[in-house]
């Protein structure tokens, strides 16, 4: 059993678990708090409360030129965010599964039976699926806030210091580096929640 093509192919279906949970209970309009300022400030590329969110503006922008008709304008950004939700618990799956394979290879690198696969892909799925139905991180997927996009860049940056580290011996992994920079620097204008990966990356 070839792991990395099954790690990759399982992920993808947890993708699409979450993907359609969250499209399927997505708010159809805006919720009753920031919401509201957040998809009209995107849909007229404006500017949102302090300290400003202008990459989830421009991107939410993107996603309401799909819209049918005005009437579609909030749902629309509101899909945006379940995407962006469902790829942070594909990058979590990936995370768990990284460090599971750790645990069961240990520090003799042995090789990995079938046995060793299922209980990894096993983690990796109870892990995420744990996330994709938690109650808070449920509510920000639905709706247009900056959490969820948030929330995946720092999947995403934590996913790509793994990638780092586990290559860190190729002399071409500090392309990961400048990846991990790169996504930093694009989610501070979503939000500053990224930056917690910074100890992270440095421990």
């Amino acid at each position: 059993m070839n792991f990395k093509k099954v790690n990759n192919i399982s992920g993808w279906i947890i993708f699409l678990i979450a993907m359609v949970t969250y499209v399927s209970s997505m708010e159809p309009t805006a919720s009753l708090w920031d919401c509201g300022e957040f998809i009209l400030t995107a849909y007229k590329l404006q500017v949102a409360h302090a300290p400003g969110a202008p990459l989830f503006m421009m991107l939410g922008r993107i996603f309401t030129l799909f819209a049918s008709d005005v009437t579609m304008v909030a749902a629309m950004v509101n899909l945006m965010s379940a995407t962006a939700s469902a790829f942070t618990i594909l990058f979590l799956y990936w995370s768990i599964t990284h460090f599971a394979r750790k645990l069961v290879v240990g520090k003799n690198n042995e090789a990995l039976t079938s046995g060793n696969i299922l209980s990894i892909l096993g983690a990796g799925t109870v892990g995420a699926l744990a996330y994709t139905f938690s109650d808070t991180f449920w509510f920000s997927a639905v709706e247009g806030e900056v959490y969820a996009m948030s929330s995946f860049f720092t999947a995403v940056v934590f996913w790509a210091a793994l990638k780092w580290e586990d290559q860190s011996t190729d002399p071409r992994a500090d392309r990961w580096m400048i990846l991990i920079f790169y996504l930093m620097g694009l989610s501070i204008g979503v939000h500053l929640l990224n930056l917690l990966t910074i100890p992270a990356i440095i421990m």
